[in-house]
């Protein structure tokens, strides 16, 4: 009995001090970060090839490489390991290979070129398969493995000089910008058809139109694709529709679909008679107030059968089942994202997996029935995980040594009432020592979109806030999904008036419950976010502190400066045909002199998304009337930062910024 009683102590006292090394998330720990992608299962279904995320802190970038996991989750190998990047693996058909898409040691003319790259399972160096000249976007192997299906960008030609000087830019379309692209060429994106034997490469499609989301049949005699054919300019609205051809030169493509919304993603069923797709539930030239409906079409025509539609909920990853009687979807829902089915014959939904978590990533095991998802909690990074019977087992431990050092803070749902009744939902995150009955300073962590939720997911940002003090708090205002479609719409052409309502209703509620420090207010976002905390901030002077990222309040500036066109004249009119409209939602602006509320600006420098201007005007107006504020600008970026180390110091700065303000 003494043993046992020694054995015991002993074990709690390593417990304790074991628990005592764990320290609180810190900005630095964004370059400690991995992450998983992509996964793919083999015909075999005994392996999942995928691509690990890491950040080399030497050369402050990211790295992919390609690795594979066994199915049993006993063996993880890592496949690739090339200074550029390799992601996109595909298993061939027959098992034996993996292919990849690389630039690795394919620089033309001091670019990048990305091809499709094979190495054998058995071992041995990757073997460069193409040799394109366009910019390659995706790819896809045939059924019988003896072709690739690639999708690819047209030649740049826009600047042949021999000089330093590059050629003046020039646009003749009605959408002219694209963040990441820049400043848009007539240059298209087609489909190409590479033969395994031959290497030679086939032209299916051409003309002034894109082409994207391409799938084979089943037999790989045919290709169905989405196209925005609408005359007499594709480029005035989002519409695209679903297109079959046979895959070969000269064929003639035939529309299947008709929406004039969106229509997207095409996935033959394994008897090769149906396509399952996504429709988007508006059928505006913008249709970003909506979702996608999960939807299915002969593949020789007729009227499309909508399976989803009584749901009210985003649908995405459509996967057909084995058997080919169900579609297998990840579906949104009030802050989950849950795994459901849905019958072909009648719709009838079940839910597989779901809970206070995040599914990503469905992929079928053919082998077996099974399936492989990416999921992560708010405790728990992304890893891979078998989905058996419903139940999830776990195939990677990438996130071990991220999170083995690091303290967990406490995570929790909470719903609270706007003014006018709205139940709004959201997501709390407090420091685990927190002690109990004490208010925190509350940070309202505002995303972006509009159209998108806050999940019961791990998220880094808000573990660095909550860690360093504070209550964090999401907000699905309306406007989000996950809520069904007249949340989604409450907001159209009404910007900054019911978000903002909810945002302060979050704000209130949490003082109310006595976890926030109504003295201590303070609140950030990006994006949409950061558009909101303008918003915000000018309506309600209790804000001690704020930072607002790549985002506007003097909206009449975007139109023409951002890449927005469509939904500007779709949702409120042109500036001149609507002046009041445009006014009216740029009030954080025109009431800049009421903002009492010290705020840190910041913006990427190559932005077209949300350009840097919106971020500058408002530092200006707030410079002018002596309110603290600062503006950084992050050089060489577009709307989402990618260099790990700016990401560090966008947290640094703002931990120093509400520590000045808040604490």
């Amino acid at each position: 009995m003494k043993k046992t009683a020694l054995l015991i102590v002993t074990c709690l006292v390593f417990l304790y001090s074991h628990a005592q090394d764990k320290r609180p998330y810190l900005p630095k720990d964004f370059l400690r970060t991995v992450d998983i992608s992509d996964p793919q299962v083999s015909p075999d279904g005994k392996w999942v090839a995928y691509v690990l995320t890491k950040i080399d802190t030497t050369e402050d970038e990211t790295t992919d490489d390609i690795w594979m996991v066994s199915w049993d989750g006993t063996a993880n190998i890592q496949l690739t390991q090339t200074d550029e990047d390799e992601n996109s693996p595909r298993f061939s058909p027959d098992n034996k290979y993996i292919s990849f898409i690389s630039s690795r040691y394919t620089k033309k003319n001091d670019e990048e070129k990305d091809q499709v790259w094979v190495m054998d399972r058995r071992g041995g160096e990757a073997q460069k398969l193409t040799d394109v000249t366009g910019e390659l976007e995706t790819y896809a192997w045939s059924p019988d493995g003896s072709k690739i299906l690639l999708t690819m960008k047209d030649e740049d030609f826009s600047d042949t000089a021999s000089t330093e000087i590059r050629k003046p830019y020039v646009m003749d379309r009605y959408l002219f910008k694209k963040d990441i692209e820049g400043y848009v060429d007539n240059r298209r994106t087609h489909l190409y058809v590479f033969n395994m034997d031959t290497k030679e490469l086939d032209t299916l499609t051409s003309g002034n139109y894109d082409e994207s989301d391409a799938a084979w049949s089943p037999d790989g005699k045919q290709v169905a694709f989405a196209s925005n054919h609408s005359m007499p300019d594709p480029d005035r609205n989002e519409n695209t529709d679903i297109w079959i051809m046979d895959a070969k030169p000269g064929a003639t493509a035939k529309q299947l679909t008709n929406w004039p919304g969106t229509e997207s993603n095409p996935l033959f069923s394994p008897d090769g008679n149906y396509i399952a797709y996504m429709q988007s539930t508006s059928n505006n030239n913008f249709t970003m107030y909506g979702h996608d409906i999960l939807a299915i079409v002969a593949k020789n025509g007729g009227d499309s059968k909508l399976l989803s539609q009584s749901s009210d909920r985003p649908v995405m990853n459509a996967r057909w089942s084995k058997d080919g009687q169900s579609i297998y979807v990840l579906m949104e829902d009030d802050r989950q994202q849950v795994i459901s089915k849905f019958a072909v014959a009648d719709g009838k939904q079940t839910r597989i997996a779901e809970g206070e978590k995040t599914y990503w990533n469905l992929e079928l095991n053919k082998a077996n029935g099974n399936w492989l998802a990416s999921m992560n909690d708010p405790q728990m990074p992304t890893e891979l995980y078998a989905m058996e019977n419903g139940a999830a087992r776990r195939l990677t431990h990438a996130q071990d040594d991220f999170l083995a050092p690091l303290k967990p803070v406490a995570v929790k749902g909470f719903t609270s009432t706007s003014k006018d009744g709205t139940k709004v939902s959201g997501v709390l995150y407090t420091p685990a020592d927190a002690p109990a009955g004490k208010k925190l300073p509350l940070i309202l962590y505002i995303h972006g979109g509009p159209v998108a939720q806050d999940d019961y997911e791990f998220d880094l940002y808000r573990n660095i806030m909550a860690a360093a003090g504070y209550a964090v708090a999401t907000v699905n205002y309306r406007g989000s999904s996950g809520r069904g479609i007249d949340y989604i719409k409450a907001i159209a052409a009404d910007w900054g008036n019911k978000e903002v309502m909810d945002i302060i209703g979050a704000a209130d509620y949490l003082i109310g419950t006595g976890i926030a420090d109504e003295n201590h207010l303070g609140i950030v976002g990006w994006s949409y976010g950061g558009i909101l905390t303008d918003y915000t901030i000018a309506t309600d002077t209790r804000f001690k502190a704020a930072s607002s990222g790549a985002g506007s309040a003097l909206q009449l500036s975007m139109y023409g400066t951002d890449e927005y066109v469509v939904q500007y004249e779709a949702e409120l009119g042109p500036p001149w045909k609507n002046k009041e409209k445009w006014i009216q939602l740029s009030y954080p602006f025109f009431n800049a002199d009421k903002i009492k509320t010290p705020t840190l600006y910041m913006a990427c420098q190559k932005d077209f998304n949300v350009p840097a201007a919106g971020a500058e005007q408002m530092y200006q107006a707030l410079r002018s009337m002596n309110i603290p504020t600062e503006l950084v600008i992050y050089p060489g970026q577009y709307h989402g930062i990618t260099v790990p180390s700016y990401l560090v110091d966008r947290f640094v700065r703002y931990l120093d910024w509400f520590g000045k303000y808040l604490k």
